[in-house]
């Protein structure tokens, strides 16, 4: 271990003593069976004692996961009255009974509301203006009724307004079953199909397309086109590579439909006139290994966004005609340091979502005379992306602006005149003023010199001289970019005199493509050394210390949360990992698990001797060693797809076997979810509170 600097070696001998690790020692954790499996490749031995683990029917598992949540709520009981004062005052923030800020599309005005004491929205519209006749297009609450978990993965209105396509999953797996509704009538179409994942209407307002997943990889590998009462369902389109997932959509203007094939690093897009479902796809250009591009419309040509000259794309347009790559136009070059995101169409304007210096700035052009300005913001550092844009003829697009101080906010903004239209700030009750609170924005020096940008903020009056309690989140995976937003549940934690920072960390998007790219594959290890380097950072600049600094991070954040507390435990009091990816090398060398194919793009093929010394150096489960660990809370829920629940227990049985200290070490197991969590407003703030409370008590703030 590395020493502590005098002055934090004397601090540690004055801070509060965690309840929850009195509480722990006084109790008797659960200790899982140990079958041991063994496998070798390159050479390379490895056992793995608690392989078990990954049988869901087998009833032993079960009793364990049971175990392990029994001993954490045990060791938490200490906390349970903390923890309703962290629920109540969070939900004391919350206007309970809310209306969302309507958008306009095919001459109805959409929105939800939420009312006091249900867990889910109520989706409805009127017709024509805000003044006409509510009908609720979809109601969640009476559709999770007797079930413990319900989520709504997309909705469809047919371009007539008549037909509701949606899709729902009871299970937390992610497997959602289509259904479509006369909105007339409130009555069920028999037409149904299972495990869809994107949709689109064709102008007939009788056709849907729609992609269907496989199985068991999870794969969205089928587009298929219903059509209103025929029984037949054809494939329209298969998609065999298995590196690669499709989706469907309509433009903008109504006039296409649009199907992407995507990979990691590649892409492939066929079009199809949206009044010709029977039609036949064409290709707009052949994939070409790690080309990317995306089609948009507008009149008789495409946009299309492609990185063919560079990683952070360039725009170029095509005759509809015929769009392949011998006839593309540039319209705005590739450059170094501007990340081009999106580009979204209208008829009279087209929009440029740009990431310049990790800032997006949105970049408007005017058809008709070329001119071209961005909008203005307030603050330093934010977050911008745009809302419900649906209408193709507007004169006006719909921002959605937030910070670490500033609630989410919904604006119109008046293209043709320049200005903003305030139209509704994220409520938060009580005595909440954003002056009470300041942000910063700092950078870490990683281990190869690269400058890495940290976001932070805190109660004003509560920031100290010295070093204080800190909760340091990170992610950095999949060109993911973690822009500082607000949270409500947040404060609860700043008025403790708790610092919240993100670390934006390689892997991620946040700097553009080769912030990405530098993060990933044979690179991945920098996401590990950038996250340590900006808590050193944060440590030498007396913002926190190792007994005050807690890491938070999930899924992908997870595998980082785990792979940071193997290379230095020492620097941190404790870790949060949710759902967490840490058993890297069994999952990847699992074929037939959902999701692992497609990922070799991401982390690498361990069936290639180079992928696989690297991930063995770095995957958490696999290093992990007889030392001492923080504190540590690992949440996972039974139905995941996307990481099985036996990573995080797999890890925390073996850690509890090896780890040589007296830490707190809690496994919460959600029986009834998936990787999002609870699905229900209110079960899901329980959650937060529950998180936050392990948190604050670890940092000394448990009051």
């Amino acid at each position: 271990m590395r020493a502590l600097p005098r002055f934090l070696s004397a601090m540690l001998l004055s801070l509060p003593v965690p309840v929850i690790a009195t509480a722990a020692q006084e109790l008797t954790p659960p200790v899982a069976a140990q079958h041991s499996v063994t496998s070798t490749l390159f050479g390379d031995k490895r056992v793995d004692d608690y392989a078990w683990l990954r049988e869901k029917e087998n009833p032993a598992v079960i009793d364990y996961l049971k175990a392990e949540n029994d001993y954490t709520y045990a060791a938490m009981k200490p906390l349970e009255g903390f923890r309703e004062t962290l629920y109540k005052e969070m939900l004391a923030r919350i206007k309970e009974t809310d209306e969302s800020v309507p958008y306009l599309s095919h001459g109805f005005w959409y929105y939800q509301r939420e009312v006091e004491g249900l867990q889910y929205p109520i989706y409805c519209r009127r017709k024509g203006t805000m003044q006409g006749a509510e009908e609720i297009v979809l109601d969640m609450n009476e559709l999770a009724k007797g079930h413990k978990f319900a989520s709504l993965g997309l909705m469809d209105v047919s371009p007539d307004g008549r037909r509701l396509a949606y899709s729902v999953d009871f299970t937390g797996y992610r497997q959602y079953t289509l259904h479509v509704k006369d909105l007339a009538s409130g009555a069920l179409l028999p037409d149904v199909a299972e495990r869809v994942t994107s949709t689109a209407w064709a102008s007939d307002n009788k056709t849907l397309f729609y992609v269907e997943e496989d199985e068991v990889t999870k794969r969205s590998n089928h587009l298929r086109r219903m059509t209103l009462g025929e029984k037949e369902q054809p494939i329209v389109f298969d998609e065999r590579d298995e590196l690669f997932d499709i989706g469907v959509g309509g433009t903008r203007s109504d006039e296409w439909i649009v199907l992407t094939s995507g990979a990691k690093d590649t892409s492939e897009v066929r079009v199809l006139r949206a009044s010709d479902p029977r039609g036949e796809f064409r290709v707009v250009e052949p994939r070409r290994n790690g080309i990317e591009y995306y089609v948009g419309h507008h009149g008789d040509r495409f946009f299309i966004r492609t990185n063919d000259k560079g990683p952070n794309f360039r725009l170029v347009t095509a005759p509809v005609s015929d769009p392949s790559r011998a006839n593309w136009t540039e319209l705005v070059a590739h450059r170094p340091r501007v990340m081009l995101e999106e580009v979204n169409c209208f008829k009279d304007f087209w929009v440029l979502v740009e990431r310049d210096k990790g800032l997006i700035k949105l970049r408007i052009t005017d058809f008709a005379k070329g001119k071209q300005h961005y909008v203005a913001f307030d603050e330093a550092v934010y977050s911008v992306n745009l809302g419900a844009n649906e209408e193709y003829d507007t004169g006006k697009l719909r921002i959605i602006y937030e910070s670490l101080v500033t609630p989410r906010t919904w604006y119109d903004y008046d293209v043709g005149k320049r200005t903003r239209e305030l139209l509704k700030r994220q409520p938060v009750l009580g005595k909440f003023d954003p002056k009470d609170y300041t942000s910063e924005a700092l950078t870490a020096v990683a281990k190869d010199g690269t400058r890495v940008p940290i976001s932070l903020v805190y109660r004003t009056s509560l920031r100290k001289k010295g070093p204080q309690a800190l909760l340091l989140y990170g992610y950095g995976s999949y060109g993911i970019p973690r822009d500082p937003w607000f949270s409500n549940a947040r404060i609860s934690l700043l008025d403790r005199g708790m610092v919240f920072a993100i670390a934006h960390v390689r892997g991620g998007g946040d700097l553009g493509r080769t912030w990405y790219d530098d993060g990933k594959l044979l690179k991945k290890k920098n996401t590990f050394t950038d996250f340590i380097a900006c808590a050193e950072s944060l440590v030498r600049r007396r913002y926190t210390s190792p007994a005050q600094l807690v890491i938070q991070g999930g899924s992908a954040g997870g595998l980082l949360m785990g792979a940071a507390a193997n290379m230095r435990p020492d620097l941190f009091k404790a870790v949060v990992a949710q759902v967490p990816f840490v058993d890297v090398m069994n999952t990847m060398l699992d074929a037939t698990l959902p999701l692992t194919v497609s990922e070799y793009r991401e982390w690498g093929n361990p069936n290639e001797k180079r992928f696989y010394k690297y991930m063995r150096s770095y995957s958490p489960y696999d290093n992990i060693r007889r030392k001492a660990y923080p504190a540590m809370l690992v949440e996972t829920s039974l139905n995941d797809s996307q990481v099985g629940y036996w990573e995080a227990a797999k890890y925390v049985a073996k850690l509890r076997a090896l780890k040589t200290d007296a830490n707190p070490l809690l496994l919460k197991t959600i029986m009834e979810a998936g990787h999002g969590g609870a699905s229900g407003r209110y079960d899901a703030l329980k959650e937060v509170a529950f998180t936050y409370a392990f948190v604050l008590d670890q940092a000394g703030l448990a009051n």
